[in-house]
This record gives structure tokens, sequence and C-alpha cells, in this order.
């Protein structure tokens, strides 16, 4: 049994996926955070919370890199870590950085913190022939405008440290972008308390169907799992609205966006990871988005793991060992998996979700999760963090993803004091 130490984590699905990966693997953790309200404030009904299956629970400024150096040093001769890993992208170099100073297993600090980076990503891969978008990095409203004026527009502008698409935003103008800019200056720290790095990213507009690659990265060898197709709406913003595991790709793209993913992680150095790399397949062939070095969130793991019966969430958890996981993909009943993400369209109060028994009766559903709904305040979705929940299908002939979208169609929030709005 090994003992590992898990630096922060998310609050959504990977929060359980894993300590269940890292206890049905026969190992205990013990979790790390400076602040323990912040997992306590809401569990899912179906769920026990996940901090329950932890050996300790201890605090300290994780926020502080060297504080936490010299914490885990003072605590590794009595608990003995055998790993380090978290789920939250905010921490990942923390704990590439952990690893290293215990001698523990684990990529390269400054790769981590270079993929974690969307500035220092793109300078990497740029330097690499990697492709990409067209991309400028702005100090200051006037560089950025500059910039913008260069590129042309349409284009993106994003913050360098943010996740889940916040503040992501497609701008066709000069006042558009003014306020964005200004959203940015607004935005000083993250939700986990982290000052934020002020540069801006402008980025040319990719056109096209976006996908992303799943991978292990382990002594050397790069191993790709599968390639996810995805659905994206909320313009300007870009949501995440839905995955289909495996992308519906002919042979020769599917093979232009591995070998494109594959490249991205050479470049960055990353290697003892699972990772997560977004591509546009654009009419000039595929172009990096960003590169992830953490295993996917949104249960594109748990879509993975239905069609292939390959667990990423445990390879995460073997890496991190310093173990080779087994990738070896068996029979299951599955040809397709799918999920697809309930969205509030407006603001208001929820009062209730219409058509829940009829889909959750389909066939096809292996998951249908709507938490508590019932007078919860909304807010119009503007990035990946406004799910109100989700349907998960799965087919035996690779339609998964049209039925998740037929499904999802079918339940309907209605608010107080207002009209029904469809899902």
């Amino acid at each position: 049994m090994a003992h590992l130490l898990v630096i922060e984590s998310w609050v959504g699905s990977m929060s359980h996926l894993l300590p269940r990966a890292i206890t049905e693997g026969g190992h205990r953790f013990t979790f790390l955070t400076r602040d323990l309200n912040h997992y306590l404030r809401s569990t899912p009904e179906e769920h026990s919370h996940p901090l329950l299956a932890a050996a300790n629970i201890l605090t300290a400024d994780t926020n502080d890199l060297q504080t936490v150096l010299a914490h885990v040093e003072r605590l590794h001769p009595t608990l003995t870590f055998d790993g380090v890993l978290s789920s939250c992208d905010y921490y990942l170099p923390t704990v590439a950085a952990v690893a290293a100073h215990l001698g523990l297993p684990g990529p390269e600090p400054d790769n981590v913190l270079a993929a974690c980076r969307k500035d220092l990503t793109r300078r990497r891969l740029a330097a690499a022939a990697v492709p990409g978008p067209r991309f400028a990095l702005c100090a200051d409203w006037p560089e950025t405008a500059a910039a913008a004026r260069e590129i042309g527009y349409p284009l993106v502008v994003k913050p360098v440290d943010l996740c889940a698409g916040m503040l992501v935003r497609k701008i066709t103008n000069e006042d558009e972008l003014a306020a964005a800019h200004q959203a940015l200056n607004d935005f000083p720290e993250n939700a986990r308390g982290q000052l934020r790095e002020p540069t801006v990213l402008l980025e040319e507009l990719l056109t096209g169907p976006e996908v992303s690659v799943e991978t292990v990265s382990f002594d050397g060898e790069v191993h790709v799992v599968g390639v996810t197709g995805k659905n994206i709406g909320g313009a300007p913003a870009f949501i995440e609205t839905g995955h289909l595991f495996p992308a519906d790709l002919g042979p020769a793209p599917a093979t232009a966006v591995t070998e494109t993913a594959v490249a991205a992680l050479k470049a960055l150095g990353l290697d003892h990871v699972v990772a997560h790399t977004e591509i546009k397949l654009t009419p000039e062939g595929p172009r990096v988005v960003e590169v992830n070095p953490r295993p996917a969130g949104n249960r594109i793991t748990e879509l993975v793991r239905r069609v292939t019966g390959v667990d990423l969430t445990a390879a995460c958890v073997d890496v991190a060992l310093g173990h080779r996981p087994n990738l070896t993909a068996r029979a299951t009943d599955a040809a397709s998996a799918a999920i697809a993400f309930l969205l509030p369209e407006r603001d208001g109060v929820v009062t209730t979700v219409e058509g829940v028994d009829t889909v959750r009766q389909d066939p096809a559903v292996v998951e249908l999760n709507l938490g508590t709904l019932k007078g919860r305040e909304v807010r119009r979705a503007t990035n990946n963090n406004a799910y109100l929940g989700h349907v998960m299908t799965v087919d035996t002939n690779g339609a998964a993803g049209l039925r998740a979208e037929q499904l999802l169609r079918q339940l309907t929030l209605r608010y107080e004091q207002g009209p029904a709005v469809p899902a």
C-alpha cells in the first residue's frame, strides 16, 4: 500500500474520481489544503464526501511554495509519502515542485509551469514550430490594442492563468476588446486566492471542430489513449457543452491531431503525466489550443473508461507513484460514450426541471446528475463553471453523442416568475 499526498483538488467530479482511484488501487492519501471550508460547502446527495476517505487532513498555506516545501519536509519522515498529486490546475506546479523536493516521481516543475501558463505554453510551442494560432502577449492596454490591430478582428482574448474558460472571449472590435481587457484587470486573483499574472493573451480566432487528445507519458514514451470530440457554445464565451468519445474523425484527421498533441507534449518536456491536449481542426490543419498536464475534466475520463476500459484517473495515480500504468484497452459494451451539460440560459431562481423521469428511463442513459436545483439562484452561463448537471449516454454503434443531445433537449428549466427555458 502506497501513501499519496494530495495537494488541493477540485470540488467537481474529479474530487470523487481521484480518491476512488487511490483507494481502489489499494492506496491511502493525506489531503493538504489551505482552506478546508472550500470543500465543505456542498456535497452531491448521491455521494459521501470524498474527504472521508482521507487518512489525514492537514492545513498549510498551499499558495506559498516555500511554506509548503518546509511543511511537507517536516511531515515526510513521519508520514512517508510515495507520491504527490492534485486534480486542481492551480496547484499542479506546486505538486511537481514538492515531488522534486522530496525526490519522488513526477514531471519537471518548470515544464509543468510552462504547460499551466498559457503565455509560456505559446512561447515554447512557437519555438518548437508546433502549429498554433498567431498570438501576442500584452502587458498593458496600448500594447493590447496595437497587437489586436496587427492580428486582426475577430480574435480571442484570454487570461494566461485561469481555468474552465473563465474570461475567454471572442472579440470583434476594439470596444469589445476594451471591455474584456477591463474585466481581466478587475479579476486580480483566482478562486483560490492566488494573485494572477497580468499578461493578456491575444490569439487569432481558429475555426473548425475542436477535439482533445488524451495521453499518458511515462519514461519518455507518449501513449495516445484516444481522441474526444467537443461541442462548444455560449458565444462570445467558449463553453464546453458536451463531449463524445471517441471523436467522429476519419483516420487521416485522427492521425494528424494525435501527432500534433504528441509534438506539443514533447515541446513542453512533459513526462510522467496524464495529459489532455485541446486542438482545433482548422482548414489549414490541426492547431493547438492548450495543453493540460492532468487528466481531462468534465467526466471525459469516464467516457474513455466506458468505451476502452482504460482508467485515466487510475493511470494518474500510477504515474505519480512511478509505476507504469496499464493502458491496454479491453472490450466493453460501448462503441461510444457521450456527455451533455445542462446550462442556465438566463439569470433567475430555478423552481423545477421538467422531463427528468422521461430522460432517466431511457436505456442509453448511464448517468443523470442534476443535483439539487429547486430554489437555486443561477446566472446565464459564461464559462465551464456554470454546469447545473449532465446526461451521460452510451451506445453500441457510435451514436451516443446524438442521443445525449436529444435527451438534454427534453429537460426544461422553469424559473420563478418567468417562462420555461429548454436546456
